[in-house]
């Protein structure tokens, strides 16, 4: 079983932070069964998604900066994103559980209409418990996901936003917003 639709993985970068998305990348493509696709630093986003939505099959991608930076040609990711209706998994380290950073990732990509596959943890002991407190659209932490599981979840959570095919939609991207969209996270 593979990933039957694309995917970004984001996350916010705290200055000093490592390249998570990108450190992801390779092991989130073995375990979802997904092609690994690059984005270029000076590319621009909706040349970057104009070339991954040309691909006929599914892959994961790893955004080059943080979402929510405001690029030099105006924008920012997570607003292209959002234009395109590009599902995306955000990232999180368990260093970063702690503080605002996933609630205000989370916000953000709602703020622009990203459909948000949902937050996974990437390092550290799983506590449920408190990630149910929190209220955000969690699937648990990689490194305590057996692969089938993990690619169930994230399978669920992309057919619940509501796949359209581009020319039914009449949009740039493959997923529309809306009720099955907004109930998923």
């Amino acid at each position: 079983m593979t990933l039957a639709f694309p995917l970004v993985l984001a996350a916010l970068r705290p200055a000093g932070h490592p390249d998570l998305p990108a450190e992801a990348a390779p092991e989130l493509a073995r375990r979802l069964g997904a092609e690994r696709v690059e984005l270029a630093a000076e590319e621009l986003p909706q040349q970057a998604l104009a070339r991954l939505g040309s691909i006929g099959r599914p892959w994961i991608a790893a955004l080059p900066c943080d979402p929510g930076v405001p690029l030099d040609g105006g924008g920012s990711w997570a607003e292209a994103l959002g234009a395109w209706c590009q599902p995306v998994l955000l990232l999180v380290p368990a260093d970063q559980l702690e503080c605002g950073l996933p609630a205000a990732a989370t916000a953000l990509l709602r703020q622009w209409g990203v459909p948000l596959v949902g937050l996974l943890q990437w390092d550290g002991p799983w506590n449920p418990e408190r990630r149910r407190a929190d209220g955000l659209p969690w699937l648990g932490a990689a490194g305590e996901l057996e692969d089938g599981e993990l690619l169930l979840l994230v399978g669920r959570r992309l057919q619940a936003l509501d796949p359209v095919p581009l020319q039914a939609a009449g949009a740039q991207g493959a997923f529309q917003s809306g009720p099955v969209a907004s109930a998923a996270s």
